[in-house]
């Protein structure tokens, strides 16, 4: 897909399950989770806000996305109530062929390597997306942290 095109398809409200994982192969908390993308400067970029909660509390995010037409990649950055909550990530990657597959990384504690998070984004149709994100060693190893499945919310007529 178009990267200019995969950006525009994604505007829009969406609603879905988000399901994270605190240990690998551990599910800890499945929870609704409702999403807004809306397309900024001339739709060069885009901002996705969501909210949900994690283990009953509330968790809110979002994320600043755009294709950068030098580098032909994709990037983002993103802030959030749970998971990144001191700092920004900033994440870039490649197009895949339903999305884009970024890479970022975070501080775990003072003189500690970091970590990497992998975020793989497809549009799985023109009414389902699934956002699943991967956390990765500092070795390389990765497991799985944060799977979104989205549906597109109907707009309403009236």
């Amino acid at each position: 897909m178009v990267p200019e095109e995969f950006l525009r398809a994604l505007c829009g409200p969406w609603q879905g399950t988000c399901r994270t994982w605190l240990e690998p192969g551990k599910l800890a908390d499945e929870s609704a989770i409702h999403g807004q993308f809306d397309a900024l400067l001339n739709e060069r970029f885009l901002r996705h806000s969501y909210e949900s909660e994690i283990q009953a509390k509330p968790r809110h995010g979002e994320e600043l996305m755009t294709f950068n037409t030098v580098s032909k990649q994709y990037q983002v950055c993103w802030f959030d109530s749970f998971h990144m909550n001191y700092a920004l990530m900033s994440s870039q990657g490649d197009p895949t062929a339903q999305g884009m597959d970024v890479l970022g990384h975070y501080d775990v504690g003072s003189g500690l390597p970091q970590w990497g998070w992998r975020t793989v984004y497809s549009l799985v149709s023109s009414q389902e997306l699934t956002v699943i994100a991967y956390n990765v060693s500092p070795q390389g190893e990765e497991a799985k942290a944060v799977e979104t499945v989205y549906r597109r919310v109907a707009k309403s007529v009236g």
